[in-house]
């Protein structure tokens, strides 16, 4: 790495620990945060530790100052499922969400030197890219990569008109970045394109490995890392004429817009671009969108609820109340977390919200269980096989009522249940992208592992 480089990553970091500890000066250690959180119970909290709210605030502050801390300040940043209730509780402008990250961040520090924790970051984001490759290369062929900014040659997806003749190109009204692990279950992001080209917008796409936002590298503690990946993706994302951002991924949401632009802003003096989760996005035109909901869709559905990004839920909500037809259940399960990914630390807890959830849907009579985000399909998709009821993407609903229809071949495949088997039915796409059997098979027994509630069968 050349000296230039060293310098800058330094300067992030520098940068990122002076906005935790002045964060950490503003917090008055009231203990609103802790009272508010839904996790504390289920991250291990006892009764005595939840009933003294001050002490564990006070913990995190310690962790952050010196390292130290107590008990139940480790075991509820450990199990922060950021439900971002604690951001809503404060009164003095601190986000304790942030404070819970940065503290998981010293405790990584504390069990492993800055080698392993940067071999360990390198690891989990080879996973994250492999995986992703893998799963997207056997459900798409090259055209749909290329609709969602998975190839070195691809256009625009829907580029802005052409200026003038021997002019630059028109830059697009925003880019539309994807994350990483939506396209695992490409379907749910070319809904959102096709919904996106409905209704007139341009933007470009980008997404994918190579434009990482950094969480992999952060959350085993390799800061440096991290922060040189978010710096490069943030360059990139600032491509747009109206310094817009639509992203989909809660996780790369939260992780820009409170830890890595926050950050650069403090380094540059200027902020390159907001960043707009696409369900408030497409919320924001649901006077454009309804007009085109012109097809019924007559179902009782529920909605999987994550409330992590502040009024993402209230907005799915009030998008698919505008589609004719729909009639949302209220099944009075808990939401927390910001989506089922985030609830991977506390396994048990996870389980046991999704079990409940399932037999509440069985117990309504519901048409269908629909959730928001990517990982929350994942996770859910396959007990369509077991239960009374279909597992659908929020925007399945609004495409059918617009006439569009994305096949949704994640969840046809993992209902099967057998990896040698979808291997089989994936061949030709293995062949045509020149995969490694082996690799897209271990990539696939990821897809099947991943299942917190267990099938019924």
């Amino acid at each position: 790495m050349v000296m230039a480089e060293i310098a800058k990553t330094e300067t992030f970091e520098a940068a990122l620990r002076a906005r935790a500890d002045a964060m950490a000066d503003a917090c008055t250690r009231c203990g609103k945060c802790v009272a508010v959180c839904p996790a504390t119970e289920a991250a291990g909290l006892s009764a005595q530790e939840r009933q003294n709210p001050v002490e564990v605030i006070g913990g995190i502050i310690d962790i952050l100052k010196s390292g130290a801390g107590n008990d139940a300040a480790r075991k509820w940043a450990s199990g922060c499922l950021l439900s971002g209730e604690c951001v809503k509780a404060c009164d003095y402008g601190v986000n304790p969400r942030f404070l819970l990250y940065m503290a998981r961040i010293q405790m990584s520090h504390a069990k492993a030197d800055a080698a392993t924790e940067r071999r360990n970051g390198v690891e989990a984001f080879r996973k994250v890219a492999v995986e992703v490759k893998h799963l997207s290369q056997i459900q798409l062929d090259d055209a749909l990569l290329a609709r969602l900014g998975q190839s070195t040659t691809r256009p625009p997806a829907n580029p802005a008109p052409q200026a003038e003749a021997g002019r630059e190109e028109a830059k697009p009204d925003f880019v539309f970045y994807t994350g990483c692990n939506v396209l695992k279950t490409p379907h749910i992001a070319l809904l959102a394109l096709d919904i996106m080209d409905a209704l007139g917008a341009s933007y470009e796409v980008m997404g994918g490995p190579t434009h990482c936002c950094g969480i992999n590298q952060m959350r085993l503690g390799d800061v440096a890392t991290s922060g040189r990946v978010g710096e490069t993706t943030i360059d990139k994302l600032s491509a747009s004429k109206s310094g817009q951002v639509v992203s989909w991924c809660p996780s790369c949401q939260v992780q820009f817009t409170e830890t890595t632009l926050p950050t650069l802003e403090k380094l540059r003096g200027a902020k390159p671009f907001e960043m707009t989760p696409f369900t408030l996005y497409l919320h924001n035109h649901l006077d454009r969108l309804r007009p085109m909901l012109r097809e019924r869709v007559p179902m009782r559905i529920a909605l999987h609820r994550h409330p992590g990004i502040h009024g993402v839920v209230e907005a799915a909500e009030d998008i698919l109340r505008a589609v004719p037809g729909i009639e949302i259940v209220d099944l009075h399960q808990p939401a927390v977390g910001l989506q089922s990914n985030n609830m991977k630390v506390l396994p048990n807890y996870r389980r046991e919200l999704d079990l409940a959830e399932l037999e509440a849907a069985e117990a309504a009579g519901v048409d269908a269980l629909v959730a928001v985000y990517h990982s929350d399909h994942r996770a859910l998709c396959a007990h369509e096989r077991d239960w009374p009821f279909r597992i659908l993407n929020m925007y399945e609903i609004v495409g059918s009522s617009m006439g569009l229809h994305r096949d949704d071949n994640y969840k046809r495949l993992k209902i099967m249940q057998d990896a040698d088997a979808i291997l089989a039915d994936c061949q030709d796409l293995v062949q045509v992208h020149g995969l490694d059997a082996a690799t897209t098979r271990a990539a696939i027994q990821s897809m099947l592992d991943e299942q917190p509630a267990p099938l019924r069968g």
